[in-house]
């Protein structure tokens, strides 16, 4: 196994694009995402208000939505250049404040305020919409209670009649909707899913380019798969360790458990990864089919977490390509380590999950010894050219040998 581990090494260390992945690019990558979501919390988002009533009330719902932290609130004239703003991405909502705003508030009336973001920016989105309404709520719930107490109700009274049922919502495992908190580790966690599926490929993929295939199986099949994995498991949990120092130590993220539950999960996720990369390997054999259909099935990764979106909502379609994505499961014992302080054994029931995965063994056998096969016949067929060749070259000769005598 030494031997073959230093065989590993060697083509590790003549391939610089390999040694390029498992160094500097995912430090690189996790630097730059780190301060890309340092900010924590979104500010400042620019939101077009267009403002038909030009009125008192108007201009008092406008400095609400100006003194949230969250928004900024730019001025157009029309509702056609406020869309043309979104679509341009210059604005990320709209808040239509229609004609007679004032006047249908004091005669009773129920006049509709139009608010509108883009979806496509699902977490921005989210937010302005949630920013934009307490705003408002907010400025009109003044405007009723000067309008109560004007028609002599109390204050305790006129106080009650606005708000009959008081809530209170306290976000318990991120208090301070801080979006680095909620978004960059399983951002980082797709990132370490889509490295290691390029390191397992490119690892597998060097064997077609350089011809040594036959070589491989020469050597025993399943002893260089186990020295392959040998040599990129620890160098990419390695990884996984500096992410996880950076987010719980550094940056001093919560975690109510142990960051070394999570090491042993990204261990188990990153063997389903090799298993389907080996299975997608030995399906294919040409390497650029191989990289390609492999970026198309973990690329994805992280809209399938369910962390910006319900799983359970997701189509039947969605919930079925989720289960077969390895970081999916992985998300769901991080989030229940991160926050729930979660024991080993309850992470080794949830490790479970990954049962599906060991389906992939026989098929895998199967491919390993269809190519086993396809090897020998094709060494058999070199061997029977080599053997005509050979015969061809000694009749020449004979005949070459008999012109001359």
């Amino acid at each position: 196994m030494w031997q073959l581990l230093r065989r590993e090494l060697k083509a590790l260390w003549q391939d610089p694009w390999q040694l390029a992945l498992i160094s500097y690019i995912p430090l690189l990558g996790v630097l730059a995402l780190w301060w890309l979501f340092s900010a924590g919390v979104p500010r400042q988002l620019p939101v077009a208000v267009v403002d038909l009533d030009n009125s008192q009330l108007s201009r008092m719902l406008l400095r609400q939505l100006d003194a949230s932290p969250s928004i900024t609130p730019v001025d157009y004239q029309s509702l056609f250049d406020a869309k043309a703003a979104m679509q341009s991405s210059n604005a990320y909502a709209i808040v239509l404040l229609p004609r007679g705003l004032s006047r249908e508030l004091i005669t009773s009336n129920q006049p509709t305020i139009d608010i509108r973001y883009n979806g496509q920016y699902l977490l921005v989105g989210k937010l302005l919409s949630s920013q934009i309404q307490l705003a408002l709520a907010s400025g009109l719930k003044q405007k009723g209670l000067l309008k109560q107490l004007s028609h002599g109700v109390p204050m305790g009274q006129a106080k009650i009649n606005l708000n009959l049922i008081e809530t209170q919502l306290t976000p318990i495992y991120n208090a301070s909707t801080n979006y680095l908190q909620f978004l960059l580790p399983p951002v980082l966690l797709a990132i370490v899913q889509i490295l290691a599926m390029l390191v397992f490929a490119n690892a597998l993929n060097r064997e077609l380019r350089l011809n040594t295939l036959a070589q491989w199986f020469s050597l025993g099949a399943y002893r260089v798969i186990v020295a392959k994995l040998l040599l990129f498991m620890p160098l990419l949990l390695l990884h996984g360790l500096v992410i996880f120092t950076l987010l719980y130590e550094y940056l001093g993220l919560p975690l109510a458990g142990d960051y070394w539950q999570l090491l042993l999960a990204q261990g188990v996720m990153l063997l389903a990864v090799w298993l389907i990369v080996l299975s997608i390997f030995f399906a294919l054999q040409e390497s650029a089919r191989v990289i390609s259909f492999c970026t198309a099935l973990f690329a994805p990764a992280f809209a399938f977490m369910g962390v910006t979106y319900p799983a359970k909502e997701m189509p039947l379609l969605a919930q079925w390509w989720r289960e077969i994505m390895p970081s999916s499961h992985y998300i769901d014992t991080h989030l229940a380590v991160a926050s729930h302080d979660q024991s080993y054994s309850d992470v080794a029931a949830q490790l479970g999950s990954y049962w599906g995965f060991l389906l992939l063994l026989p098929v895998l056998a199967l491919l390993i010894r269809r190519t086993g096969m396809q090897l020998s016949q094709t060494g058999m067929q070199l061997s029977q050219t080599g053997m005509q060749l050979s015969q061809t070259g000694m009749k020449v000769s004979q005949t070459g040998k008999g012109e001359v005598s």
